[in-house]
């Protein structure tokens, strides 16, 4: 996080973040991983559960005032299901909430996504601290455009 110059961002609420794992996809133990890893570096974590659809993820995030949507899939379908959920934030006028994706993403698959607004993009390996400080920078940019507005 910059050597901690957005920590002033989160000094008195931290970063929240929503996880989700949304279309046809049980597979949960990466989430769940994750979200334990969030919570252990402080994050307030939420878990969307299994199965939720693109506009639900969408409902909570809003709802929920997260600075971070943080979606999962394993079955191939992310550029399908990010791609929604994505467009539905983009509809909405939503953007002081960010989008990072995971799974088994193929390389060739990110620049789309990341054209969408869809960054990181990682998948099983990945450092667990490689994606807390990405997911960190992203929520200290959600959240300087909550304090502009």
């Amino acid at each position: 996080m910059e050597n901690g110059k957005n920590r002033l961002l989160f000094k008195d609420k931290p970063v929240k973040v929503l996880l989700a794992k949304p279309g046809i996809d049980g597979h949960d133990r990466g989430i769940l991983v994750l979200a334990k890893a969030f919570r252990d570096a402080g994050m307030e974590v939420l878990y969307a559960g299994l199965l939720p659809t693109p506009e639900s993820v969408v409902e909570t995030a809003v709802n929920e005032d997260v600075d971070v949507v943080a979606l999962s899939l394993l079955n191939g379908a992310h550029l399908t299901v990010f791609r929604k959920v994505a467009d539905i934030m983009k509809s909405k006028g939503i953007d002081d909430i960010a989008l990072v994706g995971g799974g088994t993403i193929p390389d060739e698959d990110k620049p789309e996504l990341e054209a969408i607004g869809v960054t990181g993009n990682y998948g099983p390996g990945t450092p667990l601290s490689v994606i807390i400080d990405h997911v960190t920078t992203r929520a200290a940019e959600a959240r300087k455009k909550k304090i502009s507005r």
